[in-house]
């Protein structure tokens, strides 16, 4: 369809804002894609709908009528618009689904929800507590770090969350 109304064209590596909004505000989509972050080869619709499905019932396995739900809704709309978008690959043949090119796009804004990737906040939390502690034991005189000085604790302090933040930056790539 063209002309105006018409839907944004879509190419490899190009989503909108508009798409990106569009994919993420759905919340079996977006459990489709945290699922397939994390799995090694390809799911099937079968395996998604029983996952998503014990999400959103909250028991394992999730009762039949509810996966029964998920599986059609999967296969008829959400894996068709993912794949259409370029950000699975959905065979509906094979009944089969992994990540595709267009899924990098999403990436950012799916890890922060899931912490599943990166240096967790608890981690610079940690950085920076015990680095504190070991100023303070350096300005107290503490034997060990009297030797050292604040100065040398503070640089080492400030090296390990550049080399924390660079880390996290590089797994987010």
């Amino acid at each position: 369809m063209t002309g105006p109304g018409a839907p944004e064209a879509t190419t490899i590596g190009e989503l909108s804002a508009s798409e990106i909004h569009d994919v993420l505000r759905n919340d079996r989509r977006r459990l489709v894609l945290e699922r397939l972050r994390t799995a090694r080869d390809a799911e099937t619709v079968s395996d998604l709908a029983e996952h998503i499905g014990g999400v959103e019932a909250g028991e394992s396995p999730p009762p039949r009528n509810v996966r029964q739900s998920v599986y059609v809704s999967l296969h008829q709309t959400h894996l068709p618009k993912l794949d259409e978008l370029g950000v699975v690959d959905y065979d509906p043949d094979g009944k089969t689904v992994e990540l595709a090119a267009n899924a990098r796009e999403l990436r950012a804004y799916l890890e922060p929800a899931t912490g599943e990737t990166g240096v967790s906040p608890v981690c610079y939390a940690g950085v920076g507590l015990l680095g504190g502690v070991a100023l303070l034991g350096a300005a107290a005189g503490v034997p060990g770090l009297r030797t050292v000085g604040p100065t040398a604790v503070g640089f080492v302090l400030s090296a390990a969350v550049v080399a924390a933040g660079v880390y996290d930056r590089r797994l987010r790539a």
